[in-house]
């Protein structure tokens, strides 16, 4: 099973002392199962900051893990509850951030689904905020946001 996808992101980053930031994209991309994870893979555009990047994201039952690679590489995972540290590497430079979801809900299937997760960042060892997002997957061509027969 591998599907070419449409999927809507939407995003909210706040910061520490400054205005929240809302970010909402729709781009194609590829769904696909291997073993009993869903992957859902798309490009990177110039409204993410990231143009030249490919995002993958590895959706488990209880754990989402988030891998870019191209102008910016890193890989984060996200478990309810738990911290996890990795490396930022943009064309600046590299950085440590850590991660660690607050809320996770993960419902996908063969034709799509949804995911969320919020969580607190740390860059450097330094809170820097609270983020989440919102990730809509459904079957290119499908009217309906869920499934298509």
């Amino acid at each position: 099973m591998k599907k070419d996808v449409i999927i809507s992101i939407r995003g909210r980053q706040t910061p520490v002392d400054q205005d929240i930031s809302n970010l909402e994209f729709v781009t194609e991309g590829k769904y696909y199962k291997k073993g009993n994870a869903y992957y859902v893979m798309y490009k990177e555009s110039e409204v993410t900051g990231m143009d030249g990047t490919t995002t993958t994201l590895k959706i488990e039952e209880d754990e989402i893990t988030l891998m870019r690679f191209g102008s910016v590489n890193s890989q984060f995972i996200f478990k309810k509850g738990q911290k996890h540290v990795s490396y930022y590497d943009t064309e600046y430079g590299a950085f440590t951030v850590g991660v660690t979801a607050h809320h996770l809900n993960i419902s996908v299937d063969d034709t799509g689904g949804e995911i969320e997760v919020d969580y607190e960042i740390e860059i450097d060892n330094n809170k820097t905020g609270y983020n989440d997002f919102c990730m809509f997957i459904r079957e290119a061509g499908c009217s309906n946001d869920k499934h298509c027969g």
